[in-house]
């Protein structure tokens, strides 16, 4: 009886040991392809998912999921997942660099703008090619602040799905240039604090020092520079602040 006790005690060691290791191992595999996603996105390029190319969405999401394959695989042969990453990564750095070169493989590559409407006509074999139907057109016309079709002038579908809006003349927004106006061209501001940190390499840059600071903050009847969360300044040194606060907001406009 004691015999047999001793020797389930020391399976029930053996196989915690063993799952011990495999964590241990998931964990530094999971690490392993986090730091491979890092590298060869930064090798890629990144670009949001709304200005990325069907190939760029697919080959995105295949990377992933070989990254989870990678990051659970226990077996000796984690560097095969690893290398389809890299010639995944290889393509698509490959595919970008002749996009660039050459205009006809960028127009198979990633395609190429639909002529949804143009002149009050809507093309319908457009619509059907860019897989949109009618209504998708007018909901994101209405996203966009174009409740009337006939405002506008031309509708593009573009290559990576969102659509691109040409209002007529006389519909589009005054612009200063309409009348005659030259106003002073804005620029940057840079974060000189953020989150109670002065930001030295910004400071610098706007010209300035922490004692200039220190005075702008005793000039806005601030003491302490953790209350600061944020403070910005402007080409005309100008610096605004931004403080911490724990009051909740009781009142909701959007409710």
């Amino acid at each position: 009886m004691i015999k047999r006790m001793i020797l389930d005690f020391q399976t029930m060691i053996k196989n915690f040991g063993g799952v011990f290791v495999d964590i241990l191992t998931i964990i530094l595999l999971s690490l392993g392809s986090l730091i491979a996603l890092f590298i060869l996105t930064k090798l890629m390029g990144y670009r949001q998912m709304s200005e990325m190319s069907m190939f760029d969405y697919i080959n995105g999401i295949t990377i992933g999921s070989i990254a989870a394959e990678m990051a659970t695989s226990l077996e000796k042969d984690w560097w095969l997942p690893l290398t389809a990453m890299i010639v995944y990564a290889l393509a698509a750095i490959v595919l970008s660099y002749i996009s660039v070169k050459s205009m006809a493989a960028r127009r198979v590559i990633s395609g190429k703008p639909l002529i949804l409407m143009d002149h009050d006509t809507v093309y319908e074999k457009n619509l059907l090619k860019g897989k949109i139907d009618l209504s998708e057109m007018l909901l994101q016309c209405r996203v966009n602040g174009y409740f009337n079709l006939s405002d506008l002038q031309t509708i593009l579908l573009e290559p990576n799905g969102r659509m691109s809006f040409l209002p007529k003349s006389d519909k589009r927004p005054v612009t200063p240039k309409d009348m005659d106006l030259v106003p002073e061209q804005d620029f940057l501001v840079a974060n000189v604090i953020i989150d109670g940190h002065i930001i030295k390499k910004n400071l610098q840059h706007a010209g300035k020092d922490i004692q200039w600071l220190n005075k702008q903050m005793h000039a806005q009847n601030i003491s302490n520079l953790r209350e600061v969360l944020l403070a910005t300044c402007d080409m005309h040194n100008h610096v605004t602040f931004y403080q911490k606060t724990h009051q909740k907001m009781t009142s909701d406009i959007l409710d």
